[in-house]
């Protein structure tokens, strides 16, 4: 039996993450311009930490400027909003991101929308959703900009295709959802008051799972030939780190496949970078 094409994010992202390097230091060489990224973390979290260390080694290796704002877990809200108004006008900064997910008494809402859309890296405000709603896109998700960037790397159109997506969160599902609609799919949003979900995996040509809950595909759905695309992220309790779709029994029948790791999650990464860049390039009247 055929086993499907792997989807590679690791190639893709350090490809990329390449030019974004050579990019930088001619923003430096030519016009003195050297992209800057602050992140913000706040509390102990373990998978934050791990999270912002690869994000900042990942600038460091591009060449930007790079700083982090560690707070307190009891940190006020007033606190983090006059820091994230402070890094608004700094004109070093040029990418603001504050790593979710946040402690449970502060408003990830309110401060995720305090930052200045032209500095929203993360393509998490409301302005940058809109443009990308209006066919506009500026700074945009990360990570469904980085499932685009794969599957324009792999020749894949989704141009007409019936793209199936399972979840309908802020930061993939509905923002997945527009970059396909913008790029031509007809597309299905599945999420937890969905019924008969079978029924809208066996319809896809395209599925993208981003619901972070193993298992919750079964391989069996999955029509043969179709192009898998797993977001989802979970540690198992012996500490495998595995997607949300079975990978060995999807490969047995998806034309395509996305691996966990080494798939989408390199690429999100590396979208932070393009945007930052990006991001300083508006900044200096060059984008």
């Amino acid at each position: 039996m055929a086993t499907a094409i792997r989807i590679d994010g690791k190639a893709k992202a350090a490809e990329l993450s390449e030019k974004i390097t050579a990019e930088t230091a001619a923003l430096a060489r030519d016009h003195g311009i050297k992209p800057g990224l602050a992140v913000v973390i706040i509390g102990e979290d373990p998978a934050s930490q791990v999270y912002v260390r690869n994000k900042q080694r990942r600038a460091a290796a591009c060449g930007f400027h790079s700083v982090k704002h560690a707070l307190p877990e009891d940190v006020s809200q007033e606190d983090v909003l006059a820091l994230i108004d402070d890094l608004n006008g700094d004109d070093a900064i040029h990418g603001i991101l504050v790593q979710l997910p946040l402690p449970g008494h502060l408003d990830e809402g309110a401060i995720t929308q305090s930052i200045s859309p032209a500095k929203d890296v993360d393509g998490f405000h409301a302005f940058n959703v809109g443009k990308l709603a209006l066919r506009q896109p500026g700074l945009r998700p990360c990570t469904p900009r980085g499932v685009m960037s794969l599957l324009h790397y792999y020749g894949i159109a989704n141009r007409s295709m019936h793209a199936v997506i399972i979840g309908a969160s802020n930061i993939v599902g509905r923002p997945m959802a527009l970059e396909l609609l913008l790029t031509g799919s007809t597309v299905t949003v599945s999420h937890r008051f969905t019924r008969n979900l079978e029924d809208h995996v066996r319809s896809a040509e395209l599925l993208i799972s981003a619901i972070g809950k193993p298992g919750i595909i079964d391989s069996e759905w999955i029509p043969r030939g179709a192009i898998v695309v797993d977001v989802g992220i979970n540690r198992l309790p012996d500490g495998r780190l595995v997607g949300d779709i079975d990978f060995a029994s999807a490969a047995q029948r998806a034309g395509w496949i996305s691996p966990v790791p080494g798939g989408v999650g390199p690429m999100t990464i590396t979208m932070l970078m393009k945007n930052t860049v990006q991001s300083a390039k508006q900044f200096a009247g060059l984008a």
